[in-house]
């Protein structure tokens, strides 16, 4: 048998064994493709519930840095005694809505304490006013009211029964930059002496937050639509300085 028979011969051969989608240029469709582990659908039901929060109340008074025999202020004709002025002062923070159908909303105490006008950012876009229901500085707690329909409330937990390793998200609004949702662990439960609080009894987290996220939500993975355990309140910077609020 010649070499160019040999050859041919193999090329039949091959042409039979090859599967059709060679013969077509049509690759088949993956029948077992991998599915990759997600939060996004736990995530889809949690996120219209975390709201984003910008109070303005009212800021602490300060008298002039000048002194009152000041040539400062004889120049400008201004007067030599005049009473402190009181400035605004803005927080930037996030809440979670716990129940829809009265729009209340769970956030921290710092965040709205003596607010003036409190502004609620709804995961739509809607922005609308709220009123303090409701607020406990030992806890660090405030509820607010908002008057909106179509709202979806987060579900609490059983913090009890949470365990150092267990996983949690957290969702806020950091630096105001609308929701942002992170993963962490629980690191430490009951966590107090930190000197923020008369009743301390914090769920310490890894997972990443930032100023503006006080206020928001903590959700665990049980569920559709998640469970709260809690709400941001502080973050503990290194170098050896204090926790501080967010």
């Amino acid at each position: 048998m010649t070499a160019l028979c040999r050859s041919f011969l193999a090329a039949v051969v091959l042409a039979a064994a090859a599967p059709a989608w060679i013969a077509s240029a049509e690759p088949p469709a993956v029948a077992h493709r991998l599915v990759q582990p997600t939060l996004a659908p736990m995530l889809e039901g949690v996120l219209p519930g975390v709201v984003s929060i910008d109070a303005v109340s009212e800021g602490a008074s300060a008298e002039s840095p000048m002194p009152a025999d000041s040539l400062l202020l004889r120049f400008f004709d201004l007067p030599e005694n005049s009473p402190p002025q009181t400035y605004p002062t803005q927080r930037v923070g996030s809440g979670m809505i716990v129940d829809a159908a009265k729009g209340f909303i769970l956030t921290n105490s710092h965040l709205v304490d003596r607010a003036i006008v409190i502004a609620v950012v709804l995961s739509d876009g809607r922005a609308v006013q709220a009123e303090i229901v409701g607020s406990d500085p030992e806890t660090d707690l405030a509820v607010i009211k908002i008057e909106a329909d179509g709202l979806t409330e987060i579900p609490f937990g059983d913090s009890g029964q949470l365990r150092v390793g267990d996983y949690v998200i957290a969702v806020g609004s950091p630096f105001g930059l609308g929701q942002s949702a992170t993963l962490g662990i629980v690191c430490a439960l009951c966590r107090a002496d930190l000197g923020l609080d008369s009743y301390e009894k914090f769920i310490q987290t890894d997972a990443s937050i930032n100023p503006g996220s006080s206020g928001g939500a903590r959700v665990d993975l049980d569920g559709a639509a998640g469970a709260a355990t809690g709400a941001g309140a502080c973050l503990f910077a290194g170098g050896g300085h204090r926790a501080r609020r967010l």
